[in-house]
């Protein structure tokens, strides 16, 4: 009897053994996979940017490997309930029929700045951000509660009171009489280091976090005059930021990452 139970016991730690020696092989394959394609999407991204600069172009290729490795292993390791489609490094989730911005748009101070202003906000949030018929991420990186705003690493400043950014909040003070000169917002813009981008011309909107937003805006999902359209890919950085999200709670970024 004794010995029986003995060959159990090495029966259950060799099966034990081969199954932990599978799970770190097929994590070694999906990882080389996931940074073939990141690499792969990342150089044609920057082979079309006709922007860059020698020097810029060759900064960014030289801390690619660095970013790559550990976006890579950021999605192998994420606590998410979106699937992962390790040949196209990218989140997969079941597209909504429409945008679920237009609802909280439709609403806007009851349900997003509402909502912002009952947070105690904290450096690092990954917040939603909406812009031409799809949802992007950013996060939190400066929180100014005298003036009643927030601002994002890549979309700039939010006031808790309105949808507005600082150029929107220049317009506004100039449309309801205030003296501020233009070289006053000039300046507030350079000292807040908001030049104006690609992105940031465009229509700007913050959103509350939810499950369907935070989704579509990991899968990429798009939408137009009321359709679907063709997924697009988040940026390198999107997809370190949505491994940062906490599903759980919305309110407080993930901590105590795992690190490659």
């Amino acid at each position: 009897m004794l010995k029986l139970s003995a060959l159990i016991k090495v029966v259950i730690k060799f099966m034990v053994t081969q199954s932990l020696l599978w799970q770190s092989q097929q994590q070694s394959s999906d990882f080389a996979e996931l940074c073939n394609a990141l690499y792969e999407r990342e150089l044609i991204t920057l082979a079309r940017n006709e922007c860059l600069v020698l020097a810029s172009l060759q900064g960014r290729i030289k801390s690619l490997p660095h970013y790559v490795k550990r976006t890579a292993f950021a999605l192998l390791n994420a606590q998410t309930p979106l699937a992962l489609d390790i040949q196209n490094a990218s989140w997969s989730a079941k597209q909504v029929a429409t945008s679920p911005e237009i609802s909280q748009l439709s609403a806007y101070d009851e349900t997003v700045i509402t909502w912002y202003k009952r947070q105690e906000l904290v450096h690092g949030l990954v917040v939603p951000i909406a812009l031409n018929g799809y949802i992007v991420l950013d996060c939190i990186d400066r929180i100014d509660l005298e003036k009643q705003r927030f601002r994002t690493n890549v979309h700039g400043w939010f006031y808790f009171t309105d949808n507005e950014t600082v150029s929107g909040a220049g317009n506004r003070r100039k449309n309801e009489g205030d003296r501020a000169s233009e070289l006053d917002i000039e300046a507030e813009r350079r000292a807040d280091n908001e030049s104006e981008s690609e992105v940031t011309r465009q229509k700007v909107n913050l959103l509350k976090p939810t499950k369907k937003v935070m989704s579509a805006a990991c899968a990429g999902h798009r939408w137009k005059d009321g359709q679907k359209l063709q997924p697009i890919m988040p940026s390198l950085r999107e997809l370190l930021l949505s491994c940062t999200i906490n599903w759980r709670n919305f309110k407080q970024p993930r901590v105590n990452l795992p690190d490659n």
